[in-house]
């Protein structure tokens, strides 16, 4: 299959083969109902989601061919140039699609690709969504290509926002079926699945959730409530 590339020079990429897929991840009900209202959350907290934008730049590869695990409607891909997403809810497809993208049905666990696929994997918060997170990394090993990257993005379960979303989990439209993870469990899925050389950056340090100022990415975990790690497969 091929893609055209965004610009004036009219080049196109390959995508790889899709393979057959099957039925759609559980827990996508309130995307699927709720898609307008999940997409508006972007505009609402613009602060937080340039800052969680930035924070995922710092550490994503700038060349290859890449894929987003878990697209919804596209904020971060079309923001990031990624040319390819995927996920399970067709109304968050169709948004995505309509953000020039070229997005597929499937799930993070059996994802719907040849072996060794791509140069890099990008997941922001969908670690908290999908049905079996360890499957997720090995998937997303499989398709990655030798050397290529994982990047993961989520809300540390120890940090404030985490602490707050989790006490107010029953309350929320989304994470009320929501799994969160913390950064010793994140690193524990990737060292298990296989990846090497993580690193870390980190953004959102500040507690008021409606803050809607641009914070900075810093290296490291442990301060900021989103955070993001890169890690490699070994070829």
């Amino acid at each position: 299959m091929m893609l055209r590339k965004g610009g004036d020079s009219g080049e196109t990429i390959d995508i790889p083969s899709v393979k057959g897929q099957r039925e759609l991840m559980a827990r996508t009900a309130a995307f699927h109902e709720h898609t307008e209202r999940y997409d508006q959350w972007f505009v609402r907290h613009d602060g937080a989601y340039l800052s969680e934008l930035l924070a995922v730049r710092r550490l994503l590869p700038q060349h290859g061919l890449g894929i987003e695990i878990g697209v919804g409607t596209g904020r971060f891909a079309a923001a990031l140039g990624i040319p390819l997403g995927l996920d399970p809810c067709i109304n968050m497809l169709r948004k995505a699609r309509g953000r020039h993208l070229l997005a597929v049905g499937g799930i993070a666990e059996a994802l719907p690709f040849v072996d060794e696929a791509f140069d890099y994997c990008l997941v922001v918060t969908t670690i908290c969504f999908v049905d079996d997170a360890r499957t997720m990394m090995y998937e997303a090993r499989r398709v990655l290509k030798p050397n290529g990257r994982l990047v993961v993005g989520f809300v540390d379960r120890d940090s404030p926002l985490g602490q707050h979303y989790l006490a107010r989990q029953l309350e929320s439209v989304f994470y009320r079926d929501a799994t969160f993870y913390s950064v010793a469990d994140v690193e524990a899925l990737l060292t298990d699945a296989g990846f090497r050389r993580l690193s870390w950056a980190q953004t959102l340090f500040r507690q008021n959730a409606q803050n809607t100022a641009i914070e900075e990415t810093c290296p490291g975990h442990g301060r900021g409530s989103f955070v993001v790690v890169s890690s490699v497969r070994p070829s």
